[in-house]
């Protein structure tokens, strides 16, 4: 029997659609947790169903926080991030309850488990503009290449698809001359971490995301991103350039099928999958990835947080 953590913390990460946020729920209610998110994209109010935020009904029995914390126009970094990410975990863990770090941003897993120190380097919107100009006339693949030769450690940690991220890295390097990993230091973690992943087949993931996608569809995204356009917020914001909103924008402009939206949803999901998957599996030693092959994980990843809480080993 060993020492029961004192700081523990249950990180639930991995692939998009691969099970995360119903599997973080059920093991909060059984270990009197509260869920703390780690998605880039959850952070933006009244983008929720193309975002798959938890629904109300769940958030109301599991309190979840990182939810709804910026207007979709609003800037949004990894500093911020942090800053009340760990706070809502301090909180949780002073309260006697047990907090879980839940989402596929890896950037946001990571920098949180190992203790990242991200400085403030002030916006310079021009430099951004330029930047997002670039993204649009070259790509954001040109962009990423150029932050993967300057900084490869933070490229790896950065979903090439998300332009914001790519171009935030940038304008960091350009503003300090430094690479943005090289300033995000690394501190003795807060806490002490059991790292879960869901294991899916492939198949499986992809067909858990081709649901999800007419699901999504099915509950209203149309009329999400009609709303969103109705209160201002322009289809060129990043947070609207995401799979799903970026497809919709296109349809509401005549551009697009709604039958040719679900088609690219599900490709690029699809895509981001694999990404994901990928970045995850480069931390195999860390991660305990619980095997859905077999049908519920619930009971395997139960098996794996009991005893870590006890401070026995599993």
């Amino acid at each position: 029997m060993g020492e029961t953590p004192q700081r523990p913390l249950i990180a639930i990460a991995g692939p998009t659609a691969s099970g995360k946020s119903g599997l973080a729920f059920r093991l909060a209610l059984a270990f009197d947790g509260e869920i703390v998110g780690a998605d880039s994209r959850q952070v933006y109010r009244y983008m929720d169903i193309g975002t798959a935020k938890p629904t109300p009904e769940e958030r109301a029995r599991v309190p979840h926080r990182l939810i709804d914390v910026v207007d979709p126009d609003g800037e949004f970094s990894l500093a911020q991030y942090l800053e009340l990410a760990r706070e809502a975990l301090g909180d949780i863990r002073r309260r006697g309850r047990t907090p879980f770090l839940v989402g596929g941003t890896g950037q946001y897993v990571w920098a949180i488990l190992e203790g990242w120190q991200v400085p403030r380097v002030p916006p310079d919107p021009e430099l951004r503009r330029l930047l997002e100009e670039r993204a649009k006339r070259e790509g954001v693949d040109a962009l990423y290449r150029e932050l993967a030769a300057i900084d490869s450690e933070a490229a790896a940690r950065i979903d090439p698809r998300n332009v914001r991220r790519v171009v935030r890295a940038l304008e960091v390097h350009h503003l300090s001359g430094e690479a943005i990993s090289s300033r995000a230091a690394k501190l003795r973690p807060e806490f002490e971490p059991l790292i879960l992943a869901i294991d899916q087949p492939r198949d499986e993931l992809y067909r858990r995301i081709d649901e999800r996608v007419d699901r999504m569809i099915g509950l209203g995204l149309v009329d999400e991103v009609r709303s969103l356009l109705e209160r201002g917020y322009g289809a060129d914001l990043p947070p609207m350039s995401g799979i799903g909103y970026r497809q919709v924008c296109a349809h509401l402009r005549g551009e697009m099928t709604l039958a040719e939206v679900a088609a690219k949803m599900k490709t690029e999901t699809h895509r981001l999958a694999r990404m994901q998957y990928t970045w995850f599996r480069r931390d195999d030693p860390r991660i305990h990835w619980v095997d859905a092959s077999a049908g519920d994980p619930y009971d395997e990843a139960a098996r794996v947080i009991d005893p870590f809480l006890r401070g026995e080993e599993s």
